[in-house]
């Protein structure tokens, strides 16, 4: 137990947490008064353009970059219910790219594991101390950015034979470490790659999942106290952003080598997990 200070008031913690939600909003409001706000909002709107490019058709791995690149400038547990209402948004975007192109069975045999995930990442995010999200969420970057790194030989070596319970779990993976940190790409990635899905195939599910996935996190971060009305107010500018992301997106995926993209984005990637663990 101890105690941080809140403007005038000195404020009760324990385990890293207020004691109170009203004591919690109070505490984050002073922390984003001390962020400088040209840095907030330049991050904010940089974010929603890195999300639209991964919608238009540049990949997961830049949208991986949206949440740890906004965990920088603000509490990580306020990033997470800031994000969802523009990643839902974007979702509109990509799965209208798609439509109809999905296969429902994987999408069904990933969902209850997603349920279950979401789940397990709400009671962490509720019952951790904030250093310990920021610290987790910088983890789960570093795995990602692993994973990318990794992800041509790990295939290479994969000898795979397709079970159904694959499903549950790859759901499971991905609704954890979606709920905290939205990147539950590679476990579905992984999943529907080792399964042989068609490239158009891929896209259309991916989309339609994390779209749905998205829709069910939020009772979950209701709940957990996660959305700043207020904040989301103040963002509403950036919407616009996002069609213009997509578009951008689209543009640039048949202007630039996508392998030396992904390279860049995934030492991003790397140096800002290692900034949220070790900052």
């Amino acid at each position: 137990m101890d105690f941080q200070k809140s403007g005038f008031t000195w404020i009760w913690v324990k385990k890293g947490r207020p004691t109170s939600k009203f004591d919690a909003m109070l505490l984050y409001n002073n922390l984003l008064v001390n962020i400088n706000p040209v840095i907030f909002y330049t991050m904010a709107a940089f974010v929603a353009l890195l999300i639209g490019f991964a919608k238009g058709g540049l990949g997961g791995t830049v949208g991986g970059l949206a949440t740890p690149l906004m965990a920088l400038v603000m509490p990580a547990d306020q990033v997470i219910g800031l994000l969802l209402p523009i990643l839902m948004i974007a979702d509109l975007f990509a799965v209208s790219s798609y439509w109809k192109q999905w296969n429902w069975r994987m999408i069904i045999l990933l969902m209850p594991g997603a349920i279950l995930g979401v789940t397990i990442g709400t009671f962490f995010i509720t019952n951790a101390p904030t250093e310990t999200l920021r610290t987790t969420l910088g983890i789960i970057v570093l795995l990602f950015a692993l994973y990318k790194m990794l992800e041509a030989r790990l295939f290479r070596a994969l000898a795979y034979q397709a079970r159904d319970w694959h499903g549950i779990f790859a759901g499971t993976v991905a609704g954890f470490s979606s709920a905290l940190a939205h990147t539950g790409g590679p476990p579905v990635s992984i999943y529907l790659l080792l399964r042989r899905v068609p490239n158009r195939t891929f896209n259309a599910t991916s989309a339609l999942f994390f779209a749905i996935l998205n829709w069910i996190k939020v009772p979950y971060y209701f709940y957990a106290g996660l959305f700043d009305f207020g904040r989301l107010a103040s963002l509403i500018w950036l919407l616009p952003l996002l069609p213009l992301g997509v578009w951008s997106g689209k543009w640039l995926a048949d202007k630039i080598s996508r392998v030396a993209f992904e390279r860049v984005i995934v030492f991003l990637l790397a140096v800002t997990a290692l900034l949220l663990i070790f900052g």
